[in-house]
């Protein structure tokens, strides 16, 4: 194979496969220049924490580490730092990005830092707040918590207990936990580093309540000592990220003034009397948590870098570790080379470039909201529902791949040396932090649902809807297509699908469309059928639990396959094109074949064709496994960055 460097500005000197520079060139898409720049200037010289530490070692390892990552310009990159406010959301996901090639408590560290409470005091403060503390956050001579979830809330952020009074005699707000189920758990910086917490609770003025807002609370004095009616309390050892120092923090009627309160979507003015440019609660609720939506797209991308090193460690040490002597393989054969290895991992590794290519559609998204130019409130509404998702399979996928590739290998993966199970340790917790999954997977399916009756009632208004419900139903079918390039391709082979081979992107797109479009439609006619229902409606709705989780996952599956697809067409025709479409065929096959109970109970797939899926599959990893490094280098980790002895040895 013909080696080539990276880049050739490259401060880090990496020399990658042809084919592997191009893979890798065509999984940064968009922003392959932003993150070539951010490999070669990030500083790696004691990038990966000591395993062997503890709680306070690691802790005090990672706040160094953080101040010394701001001083190379890797801390606050992309979040503003003064009254002008901003916003860089490209250089945050990106500088995130690359903080998770390396050890994971640093990158929540600095997510905590400056995506949640920077964030908080970016998006919810006005120019007074970007003033005063958005210096002191970026260069961390404040550093503070992000205090939304309370013991005994924590998705259902409206109902949080903690109260937020206004006091007209001294012009301050009260802050108090009423309850010990009030108390904020899980908080990152709380435990010890914070001095102040941006805090969430019900705002109270003159007897009446205005729903859930933000005010910045100090919380210890310089000497780390908690501050009168505060009480911090320390979380301890966890199942990972143990550099973090997450706490509770609870508050007996602690006062502060009314400047505090953040207070860009509603507050009080001078003469004590609530005021807010989004009159509706609920959509002022919603507006205020929708501009969080970069740490779900942070988070996300953060777990499949997680993923990718998982991966790229198993696949180079397969590609070098021999067991057992075979006929003309005296020496023993790579564990590569064995068909049921390259189906443990191959698969894996196809699904991490469809997801990242999904990442970079998210990011484009991000950026258009976020970054300045002019967006609408549906393309904020489907940003926050496409992150929502994607934050959700991809810290799924990242925990059982993970596993996955520590399994693979052996007892030299279960070493800490090798950093699978440190790695696995992290991000174990991405599955349920910046949201739990199965809350945001039901937020996605909401969402498909309030627009499938918009469509419905747009179509029935403009005439459309008429005739027979079957016609109505494939009209309905065509208008709400989310994805028409699946559904060109699909519509191609949709009167005789049994007749196209298995590697056909049109059969990928039919099964892909059939699944989103079918699954959420039989949802929509148990919910009506559920709303006229005499009986209890809780466990009416309760009972389609598993039915919502179907439909959102079919969804994302589908908004990935496009992705996937796009990218393609946006490659040069080549070898690098060829690997792609496999690798593509073999992420599809795979998930056809995870789910083919439900496309054989739905008819989509007859049994000898279900049957058939293996065979194809097997075929695509023996076609892929001579580009197996090209692969792994494709997903962009330098080999160097690993820190895992199995492939240091190499």
């Amino acid at each position: 194979m013909t080696l080539t460097p990276e880049a050739p500005h490259s401060l880090h000197t990496e020399r990658l496969t042809t084919v592997g520079t191009h893979l890798r060139a065509a999984l940064d898409g968009a922003y392959a220049a932003e993150r070539a720049v951010a490999r070669a200037t990030f500083p790696t010289e004691g990038m990966l924490r000591d395993p062997s530490w503890d709680v306070e070692q690691s802790r005090a390892w990672t706040l160094q580490r953080l101040k010394d990552l701001e001083e190379h310009g890797f801390g606050h990159a992309g979040v503003p730092d003064g009254a002008d406010a901003v916003q860089d959301p490209l250089t945050a996901v990106v500088t995130f990005e690359t903080l998770a090639h390396a050890d994971l408590s640093v990158t929540i560290k600095s997510g905590v830092q400056f995506g949640l409470f920077g964030g908080a005091v970016t998006n919810l403060g006005t120019a007074w707040h970007h003033a005063e503390f958005l210096p002191k956050i970026t260069d961390l001579s404040l550093l503070g918590g992000f205090a939304m979830t309370e013991l005994g809330h924590g998705s259902d952020v409206a109902s949080v207990e903690t109260t937020i009074t206004y006091l007209p005699d001294s012009d301050e707000y009260e802050v108090h936990s009423p309850t010990p189920s009030a108390t904020k758990a899980y908080i990152g910086n709380a435990a010890s580093h914070g001095t102040m917490a941006a805090v969430f609770g019900q705002l109270i003025v003159a007897g009446q309540r205005h729903g859930v807002h933000t005010i910045l609370v100090p919380i210890r004095d310089d000497a780390g000592a908690d501050l009168p009616g505060i009480t911090t309390g320390d979380q301890g050892h966890k199942g990972g990220l143990l550099g973090v120092d997450n706490g509770t923090i609870s508050f007996d009627h602690v006062r502060v003034p009314r400047r505090m309160l953040l207070d860009r979507y509603g507050g009080v003015t001078a003469d004590g009397v609530y005021e807010s440019t989004i009159d509706n609660p609920n959509r002022r609720f919603f507006t205020m948590l929708g501009t969080l939506v970069r740490g779900r797209v942070c988070v996300g991308g953060g777990a499949g870098i997680a993923a990718r090193r998982g991966l790229s460690i198993a696949v180079r040490h397969a590609l070098k570790r021999r067991q057992f002597p075979a006929s003309g393989r005296p020496d023993g054969v790579l564990l590569m080379d064995y068909l049921q290895h390259q189906r443990r991992l191959l698969p894996r590794v196809a699904r991490s470039y469809a997801l990242g290519f999904a990442q970079n559609e998210l990011i484009a998204a991000l950026v258009k909201v976020q970054g300045g130019e002019p967006s609408t409130e549906d393309e904020q509404r489907e940003l926050e529902t496409r992150a929502a998702g994607m934050k959700s399979i991809t810290t799924w996928f990242a925990n059982e791949t993970l596993q996955e590739a520590r399994e693979a290998c052996g007892g030299a993966g279960y070493l800490s040396e090798n950093q699978l199970t440190e790695i696995r340790r992290d991000v174990d917790i991405f599955a349920t932090f910046e949201g739990d999954n199965t809350v945001l997977m039901q937020l996605v399916t909401k969402a498909l649902l309030t627009d499938y009756r918009k469509e419905w009632s747009d179509l029935d208004k403009s005439g459309v809807v008429q005739a027979t419900a079957r016609v109505a139903g494939e009209q309905m079918a065509e208008a709400t297509s989310v994805n028409l390039v699946l559904d060109r391709l699909a519509s191609a082979v949709r009167r005789r699908p049994e007749e196209t081979t298995l590697v056909d992107r049109r059969w990928h797109a039919l099964m892909f469309e059939d699944r989103a479009r079918h699954s959420l439609e039989s949802l929509a006619r148990r919910m009506r059928a559920a709303s006229k229902d005499k009986g209890d409606q809780f466990e009416s709705f309760n009972a389609m639990g598993p039915h919502v989780q179907y439909v959102a996952h079919a969804h994302m599956e589908r908004l990935v396959l496009q992705a996937f697809i796009d990218a393609i067409d946006e490659c040069p025709d080549g070898e690098t094109k060829q690997v792609l479409e496999r690798t593509c065929s073999l992420y599809a096959l795979d998930s056809i074949h995870a789910d083919r109970a439900w496309f054989m109970e739905h008819n989509r797939i007859s049994s000898g064709r279900s049957k058939a899926l293996e065979g194809q599959i097997d075929a695509l990893c023996r076609e892929l496994r001579p580009h197996a490094l090209s692969l792994v280098e494709g997903l962009g980790i330098p080999k160097d960055w690993l820190g895992a002895a199995i492939v240091d040895e190499s």
